[in-house]
């Protein structure tokens, strides 16, 4: 985006060019010699929360060399007008500080001309013909990645299309393909790729039935299967990379980076103005250093570095802790003294993901750690052809004992198709599993420890509560071990948590990123999360968001996490969902605990507005170590600060919040400067 001059001349039709300058000329507002000095801009008539201690709304600010330098009444602005002052009238509209969005990629923001699904459900017969077409223009040899495919909604097999694999393999099986999930933790692949995946020792052996029961078994519960328990194309986390496929981040890596004058734009657009890079990698740092050395960087940058601790190994397989510490800190040595970019994050995931795919057969269940068994629900079509659920596998009975004991009867070709007819479910339900974390908990422990000790602050992925339980205790034990407790570690998604660890969180003065309009009741969503946790018959609304459900009581606990003392904070995970980080959607869904028109999701863990605004302001301000320089609207601060179109506040005060989803931002104002203004309707 080009750089604007700091013009002293009006840019919108909202300002009135020397109103105050004139007020100021004016019998009674003449500026006394002994008055404050001119400022460069003053901005009033505007209604201006602060998002102070006070939560206080001002009317009108005034900035100087890019600094607010008074916050307060129209009447007290007009001492910083001069000559050469720019004066904006807003004409009563709402002033939000900068917004700080606290978990973010944005490498994978940068959309490119390629292959993009654009989160769009699809039926396994409609994908396949929109990879076809894709593939047709795929040079051999290399990897088709088609972005942004929609994981949790679609997907709907035939008796021509039954898997995710025969899907892809009709669109070719020339190329080795990879539909990416737009959460990045789903994938799909067809057999030319799932024949690429290569075992510890480097060879390449294949996803079959025969090496996910040996090379790969440590593997198995992020690879779909069908009912002979073949590979069925969907892969997911750690096993992707068994490939060689390309990362979501690094798949159009140097495409993106030559489209890079597009992030600014679509940040400050959206009314952002700091960041946590939630994932990097060291090749990603070159986004930032060009982003900076062309004067672009119109947002502050925390960069939370990234290395897994099961791919940085010795000789002997243990973690490598000792390379992965000095290329940590020799990253964040590099932006030391910084004044927009800093590198003393570092990311872990701990966890994978919630959602089973209930159009499998077996269904494959979630593959987070929970507190306990996920259940093993049998899936019908209701007499509209929706997806619903009949009825429970009895995981205790002695006819699932007897499958666990002799899987090589119950694995036999064709004898689960017999199985299916005698049961009504496939032998493969009678599993029993509470899903798993993504490194060991020794390895968690460790990395954590260490980390913390080198004066890093930690951000973790985590979903499922079983894995949070296991987060906290690493933070705990690490802050005991060195009695270090000011690093602000943080939480992403937390999309389930038991009350105890809640309490935890408060206890352990925690930051905690949700997604805000992830809370919502989405029945095709739904379908692949509840069922596995609570027991439920049909798809209702009813039965899917029962209030005493285990579920429904503790998903999303935003106003839980804040009464305990957390911190709440805000994060899109963009390009999840959607390539525009949406804050104002969010921040909806936080009042609303649902996306516009649909029913609620337990709303009795809705927050207020000011709550929100705060998590996307101030609180972002302090998670990353900004709350001295930006976060808020005071003097002494960086000018940096959005005008929106609608008072916010004032929707959610009179019972309106679906209509904060609608908001736009009118400018954005970044170190005194205009980095972004709408053009006019």
């Amino acid at each position: 985006m080009p750089r604007r001059p700091r013009s002293r001349t009006c840019f919108t039709r909202w300002a009135v060019c020397a109103a105050l300058s004139l007020a100021a000329a004016a019998p009674g507002h003449t500026l006394a010699a002994s008055g404050p000095a001119p400022a460069d801009l003053v901005v009033s008539d505007a209604v201006i929360y602060t998002a102070d201690s006070r939560h206080s709304v001002a009317e009108a600010l005034a900035v100087r060399d890019g600094k607010i330098i008074f916050v307060g009444s129209a009447e007290g602005a007009r001492a910083y007008v001069g000559p050469k002052t720019t004066a904006q009238s807003l004409g009563g509209r709402l002033v939000l500080p900068g917004l700080f969005d606290s978990h973010l990629h944005p490498i994978a923001m940068i959309k490119v001309d390629g292959c993009d699904l654009a989160n769009q459900a699809r039926t396994l017969r409609e994908l396949s013909g929109f990879v076809r077409d894709c593939a047709q223009r795929t040079a051999e040899g290399g990897w088709l990645s088609v972005h942004q495919w929609n994981a949790f909604d679609g997907n709907q097999p035939d008796a021509d299309y039954p898997t995710l694999v025969a899907a892809l393999d009709r669109a070719s099986t020339r190329v080795p393909i990879q539909l990416i999930g737009t959460d990045g933790h789903h994938g799909a692949y067809n057999s030319n790729a799932l024949a690429r995946a290569r075992n510890t020792s480097g060879t390449v052996v294949g996803f079959t039935k025969a090496s996910l029961a040996k090379e790969f078994s440590a593997y198995r519960k992020m690879i779909g299967v069908d009912a002979e328990g073949n590979p069925n194309g969907a892969v997911n986390e750690a096993a992707k990379a068994l490939m060689g496929a390309p990362s979501i981040l690094l798949a159009e890596f140097d495409r993106a980076l030559k489209l890079r004058n597009r992030l600014p734009v679509l940040l400050n657009s959206a009314g952002i103005t700091g960041i946590l890079d939630a994932k990097v990698s060291p090749e990603i740092l070159a986004l930032y250093d060009a982003l900076q050395r062309e004067h672009r960087l119109t947002f502050r940058t925390n960069i939370a570095q990234f290395y897994d601790p099961d791919r940085y190994t010795q000789a002997d397989g243990r973690p490598d802790y000792a390379r992965m510490l000095s290329m940590a800190e020799g990253i964040r040595a590099r932006y030391a003294g910084n004044p927009l970019i800093r590198a003393d994050f570092v990311k872990l995931f701990a966890d994978g993901v919630m959602e089973g795919n209930p159009y499998a057969v077996p269904p494959t269940l979630p593959n987070a750690l929970a507190s306990r068994p996920y259940l093993q629900p049998i899936f019908g079509r209701d007499r509209a052809g929706k997806l619903t659920v009949t009825g429970y596998v009895d995981t205790g009975s002695a006819l699932c004992i007897d499958v666990r004991q002799h899987p090589e009867v119950y694995s036999a070709a064709g004898y689960a198709r017999r199985f299916i007819a005698d049961h009504g479910f496939h032998p493969g339900q009678c599993a029993i599993s509470s899903g798993q974390l993504s490194h060991s908990r020794a390895t968690i422990m460790e990395f954590v420890e260490r980390f913390h000790r080198a004066g890093f602050t930690l951000h973790f992925h985590v979903i499922d509560d079983g894995s949070l339980t296991v987060v906290l205790d690493a933070i705990e034990a690490a802050r005991a071990a060195d009695g270090i407790a000011v690093q602000h570690d943080g939480l992403a998604h937390v999309q389930l948590a038991q009350p105890a660890d809640v309490q935890r969180i408060g206890r352990d003065h925690l930051y905690v990123a949700f997604t805000y309009s992830w809370a919502n009741a989405d029945t095709d969503y739904d379908m692949m999360v509840v069922p596995f946790i609570d027991h439920v018959i049909g798809n209702s609304y009813a039965a899917l968001h029962s209030p005493t459900g285990y579920y429904e009581r503790n998903v999303y606990p935003f106003k839980a996490v804040k009464q305990a003392g957390g911190t709440l904070v805000a994060g899109s995970d963009a390009p999840v969902n959607s390539y525009d980080p949406q804050p104002f959607v969010n921040m909806a869904a936080a009042v609303t605990r649902r996306l516009p028109g649909q029913a609620p999701q337990n709303p009795a863990q809705a927050i207020s507005i000011r709550d929100v605004i705060d998590a996307y302001t101030i609180n972002g301000a302090r998670f990353l170590s900004r709350d001295r320089e930006a976060g808020s609207i005071e003097t002494g601060k960086s000018a940096d600060f959005i005008v929106v179109d609608q008072n916010i506040i004032q929707l959610a005060d009179t019972g309106r919040g679906d209509d904060i989803a609608r908001t736009r931002v009118i400018e954005t104002w970044f170190q005194g400067r205009p980095v972004y203004v709408r053009a006019a309707p």
